[in-house]
């Protein structure tokens, strides 16, 4: 009897849920590609400008840019090429993907550590192996 109960009152929470939930609100086309853009904008300003901000970026159109960041701006950024230094400035919405290659600063900070921690290990056991009374 008691298992017929809970399972009943399983059913019906599970109905209720089910019709209770309200449908996902989807965005148009053009919201998407705003909000897309707007992704982009800030993955370009965190990667920041000048050389050590290289960039792999692929179009629309199928096409692909190599370089560095030199300028960013409200609708458009710049992308030198390191080789040929032609700059050819892009719309935001125009990328589909981008690939930095710099590293930031937490990054940098933890490899650091981690030769030093290395080196400092690699010393004591060094000195333990040749000291054998010191």
């Amino acid at each position: 009897m008691i298992k017929r109960s809970c399972s009943i009152i399983v059913a019906c929470l599970l109905t209720l849920s089910t019709i209770s939930q309200q449908p996902a609100t989807a965005s148009s086309k053009p919201e998407k590609d705003a909000q897309f853009a707007q992704k982009i904008k800030s993955a370009i300003e965190k990667l920041g400008t000048g050389q050590s901000s290289q960039v792999n970026i692929k179009l629309r159109d199928k096409t692909r840019l190599t370089g560095y960041v030199s300028e960013i701006g409200d609708t458009s950024f710049v992308v030198t090429d390191l080789k040929s230094a032609a700059s050819t400035t892009v719309a935001y919405p125009q990328v589909v993907q981008v690939k930095g290659n710099n590293l930031s600063t937490r990054t940098k900070v933890i490899i650091t550590a981690a030769v030093i921690a290395g080196i400092a290990i690699t010393l004591y056991i060094v000195r333990g192996a040749f000291c054998d009374g010191c």
